[in-house]
């Protein structure tokens, strides 16, 4: 475990889901109105609601932890490679994660909050603004679903029996995941977007998300550390676990989410 995994007050804690929710609500506003899509220069879209949540959370970042750096998705672009490379500490956040699911109003979109300790998910927090769902989660100490003032503990489902629940991406959906899916045997497959899957695989709803193809680290990082504060894990296909901010590049590799740690995901791929 990083050395500063065990420093995450109650304060800090309590500082950013009270930024996520925030976010949530600054999400909201543009939901519930005539918004405009634009594109970015990798064609995914952007709208208002990511920029809004984007600048709520990076200003409310800085004031209650100045001296970890922010990467945020819709600022990526202006940090260069090896300022972002020296870090040993940041946040990384997706303000605004499945803004094509937001797009088609489906409400199956999240604010995505993360703190990196020397590559390692060491604090997660992810708000679903539509249900008002919030998860959260610390390296060692549990993950935890919030309704309103009302908090769960989570835990995957352990051990998971057939029919495996399959999480399946409403936007992400190929060739290969069909293949593994039907190496699992009987499955039940479920369609949800954003880092609800890894939500929904915490709190044992799910017990399989693959994913084949490139996803970027402010997806994932948050969803792995309440999954794997849950009992599960997040690996790449030769069973190692994510890291973030160690690369050149931000993007992930294949991977796999396992609610059951034990189940045979070496004989699918």
């Amino acid at each position: 475990m990083p050395a500063n995994a065990d420093r995450i007050g109650d304060s800090l804690r309590e500082g950013v889901i009270a930024l996520a929710r925030e976010a949530a609500a600054a999400i909201l506003e543009v939901y519930e109105s005539a918004f405009d899509v634009e594109r970015k220069s990798d064609a995914s879209p952007l709208t208002a609601a990511d920029l809004a949540a984007h600048r709520c959370i990076v200003a409310g970042l800085a004031r209650l932890a100045p001296d970890i750096p922010t990467l945020s998705e819709e600022a990526a672009e202006e940090t260069p490679t090896a300022e972002r490379r020296a870090w040993r500490r940041l946040w990384l956040v997706d303000p605004l994660d499945g803004t094509r699911e937001f797009v088609k109003r489906n409400g199956e979109f999240t604010v995505n909050i993360a703190l990196i300790d020397e590559g390692v998910p060491v604090f997660g927090v992810i708000q679903a603004p539509v249900t008002g769902q919030l998860w959260h989660a610390q390296l060692g100490r549990g993950a935890f679903r919030r309704d309103g003032d009302n908090e769960t503990p989570v835990a995957v489902r352990m051990p998971a029996t057939a029919p495996l629940r399959v999480a399946a991406s409403r936007s992400h959906r190929d060739l290969r995941t069909e293949a593994l899916m039907s190496r699992i045997g009987e499955v039940e497959t479920v369609a949800l977007g954003s880092s609800l899957k890894f939500c929904r695989l915490a709190e044992g709803g799910m017990d399989v998300y693959p994913r084949f193809g490139p996803t970027s680290e402010w997806d994932t990082a948050a969803g792995q550390c309440i999954l794997e504060a849950a009992g599960g894990c997040v690996i790449d296909p030769k069973g190692r676990p994510l890291r973030y901010n160690q690369r050149d590049t931000i993007l992930n590799g294949d991977f796999l989410a396992l609610g059951d740690t034990a189940l045979p995901w070496r004989d699918w791929l």
